[in-house]
């Protein structure tokens, strides 16, 4: 009896899932990669808010993360961040980031960053927001009176409050032309 054959279907196979992660891990590898400006700014400029006190940081948050997302989306590239339970109504995810948030909010465990393939030679990439200790002060079960007045006023339908620290708060995403496409 041969076995050749079904050696080298179990091999091709095997050649092929490798591949398959390869491609999964580079992606994920590009996405984390493109999305860390985006995190590291936005953080910078949340500390220089809380610096100056928490209505400060709140302002931070509402004026300069959309202006740093927006400077970062350039050549073929969007970022943007996104939750189950909005502050900001402009945080809608886009189609693509919807089931991705969606299984995190069911599978609390799980937090791994995930690529998608979408359309057009485009690459999505997610990872989650999980809540911080300093997050709470704005985003937490209990706040203080002066930041709750401040967030009412800016965000009237705000929903992103009562998250505990571990917690998802949302996610961080971005868009981008697939590496093969761009050559």
């Amino acid at each position: 009896m041969n076995h050749r054959p079904s050696l080298l279907l179990t091999l091709t196979t095997l050649c092929l899932i490798v591949g398959a992660v390869s491609a999964q891990d580079a992606e994920s590898s590009r996405g984390e990669q493109l999305l860390s400006p985006y995190k590291a700014r936005l953080q910078d400029a949340l500390r220089a808010g809380l610096s100056e006190g928490v209505v400060e940081a709140i302002a931070a948050c509402r004026i300069q993360a959309p202006k740093i997302a927006e400077s970062l989306s350039q050549d073929g590239i969007r970022v943007g961040r996104a939750s189950h339970r909005l502050r900001n109504p402009a945080n809608v995810p886009p189609s693509w980031v919807e089931p991705i948030l969606e299984s995190y909010v069911a599978n609390a465990s799980d937090r791994e960053p995930r690529s998608v393939s979408l359309s057009a030679g485009r690459i999505g990439y997610a990872e989650p927001i999980v809540l911080q200790p300093v997050c709470a002060t704005c985003h937490g079960e209990t706040i203080a009176e002066e930041v709750a007045v401040k967030i009412n006023e800016l965000y009237p339908e705000d929903r992103a409050v009562g998250f505990r620290v571990g917690e998802l708060r949302g996610v961080f995403w971005v868009e981008y032309p697939d590496a093969v496409d761009m050559h």
